[in-house]
């Protein structure tokens, strides 16, 4: 991800949201489709838990991707973009910040 973030244009063609979870989206399927698990803890934990994570944390109860749930703040693929990158950094690190919380 730290790729793609830092070289949006290569991967993506632009500082996109919605080309990003496109990309996402096929990459799981690329993967699904030559029979191979997610092998990281963090790649199976984005991809059970980003979503229900960021509907929490924007108090939105919607089936909606989570490209879609960021666009509804921003309303700019730019933003939205950068947007999921702050996000994801602070669900990387949720459960240090519940430990230090409650410690």
């Amino acid at each position: 991800m730290q790729k793609v973030e830092k070289n949006s244009g290569i991967y993506l063609g632009r500082q996109s949201v919605s080309d990003l979870f496109m990309f996402l989206a096929g990459y799981e399927f690329a993967r699904s489709q030559i029979n191979e698990q997610l092998t990281q803890e963090e790649e199976e934990d984005f991809y059970n838990e980003f979503q229900p994570w960021l509907q929490q944390k924007l108090g939105v109860k919607s089936v909606t991707s989570w490209a879609k749930l960021i666009m509804l703040s921003c309303h700019d693929e730019k933003t939205g973009f950068e947007m999921f990158f702050k996000f994801l950094r602070e669900f990387q690190v949720r459960d240090q910040v519940k430990a230090a919380v409650t410690a």
